[in-house]
């Protein structure tokens, strides 16, 4: 009998770190420090959960079905912004909203590909993508990056084959955190171009990136639609992980497909949730303004505390959004050192185990810090306890 699709891919990776802390205590002198998860830990602004309140209690349209492909003023409002945002030219029917971005990736997914097909994602993969994939019936072609955790736009030419369907891409990236330069995204979309690719351009974490404009100029060239499958998330802007809504922009005749696996999935996105990205967009430009700003100070800090553990070994091989993503100088893998971290120091971190091949050695060296929840003091306390390490 061939295996369930469930049973083609691994545990989820965060779910599976939870349970490191089974049977392991943590004192209020020394609490546990948790960087496993990208994700909020506040609720919204009050401002925000007011609105929702007041949607929830007023509208009766808050607890009915809406629209498969989300709500109309949503729609206009996130192709407005990217057109400002980016320079090109975004109209409300090339945009749809779903129940989170992982369900933006995997509808797109559903709808390009078929059994046997191929989609190269470079390592380290953002889990979640990989694990879709497997049980789609679809194989993950890895493309290793360099020390800078950079794609290649010639290696993943060399991975071409006549199954392949598309190339996913995560900027700023998870879990190394890097940022690619607009140049190099821009290479990767003619090399999808030129094959009759898809190009999954996933940038749910583009309110964090520390440049200043737009990160890329695909959204300006002719016929964007037809190659690029941009994909975005409105929980980390908003503080809306609880609520799942995503977005994704690309070209009509794609959308009618993605339509019909949205519909049997979740039939709509949640009402109150794309009521609060919706006014989120409205009226919090400012305070969205100021998290990033705290995340890029928190960004800060990991730089200006990696010197005390890289005279230890350590090596910090990519920084951006919400990640740290670093390599350890111990002799055991990464899987190993994040099960022991947490009891030794207290520390929950994912291992790069997590985001390589299974076998790639490079992934039993690295760890995933995601250090988006504590402030600068949390993240001295962070650096306190893994300098002096021995195992």
């Amino acid at each position: 009998m061939a295996p369930t699709r469930t049973a083609t891919t691994f545990a989820p990776p965060v779910m599976e770190a939870r349970r490191w802390l089974e049977g392991v205590s943590f004192s209020p002198e020394r609490p546990l420090i948790n960087v496993s998860q990208a994700a909020p830990v506040e609720p919204p602004p009050q401002a925000l959960r007011q609105a929702m309140a007041d949607f929830a209690l007023t509208e009766d349209s808050a607890h009915l079905y809406g629209p498969v492909l989300g709500n109309a003023d949503l729609r206009a409002e996130l192709a407005a912004q990217i057109s400002r945002h980016y320079g090109g030219a975004v109209g409300p029917e090339q945009v749809a909203i779903t129940s989170g971005c992982n369900q933006a990736f995997a509808a797109t997914i559903s709808a390009i590909t078929g059994e046997g097909d191929e989609v190269i994602l470079p390592t380290p993969w953002y889990f979640n993508h990989k694990m879709w994939l497997d049980m789609e019936g679809v194989t993950a072609v890895p493309l290793a990056t360099g020390p800078d955790l950079l794609p290649d736009v010639e290696a993943a030419r060399a991975l071409i084959t006549p199954r392949t369907r598309a190339i996913a891409l995560v900027t700023p990236n998870n879990p190394g955190g890097v940022e690619y330069p607009g140049e190099l995204v821009g290479a990767f979309y003619d090399l999808a171009a030129e094959h009759g690719l898809r190009l999954l351009l996933d940038e749910t974490y583009r309110d964090f990136d520390s440049r200043s404009g737009a990160p890329h100029d695909l959204f300006t060239r002719p016929d964007w639609d037809k190659t690029l499958v941009h994909l975005y998330s409105f929980s980390k802007a908003y503080r809306l992980t609880g609520h799942r809504v995503g977005a994704l922009a690309s070209d009509t005749g794609l959308l009618a497909e993605i339509e019909k696996f949205l519909d049997t999935v979740a039939i709509c996105p949640g009402q109150i949730g794309q009521h609060a990205a919706l006014w989120g967009m409205r009226n919090l430009g400012q305070w969205v303004a100021g998290e990033r700003d705290e995340i890029l100070d928190r960004r800060a800090a990991i730089a200006e505390g990696m010197p005390a553990l890289a005279a230890e070994g350590w090596k910090l091989l990519g920084l951006g959004a919400y990640f740290a993503y670093l390599e350890h100088p111990f002799d055991i893998p990464s899987d190993d050192l994040a099960r022991r971290l947490v009891r030794d120091a207290g520390v929950l971190v994912l291992p790069g185990t997590m985001f390589m091949p299974e076998g790639d050695p490079a992934g039993a060296r690295q760890l995933r810090v995601a250090f988006a929840n504590l402030d600068r003091a949390g993240i001295g306390q962070l650096f306190d306890r893994l300098k002096g390490l021995r195992f």
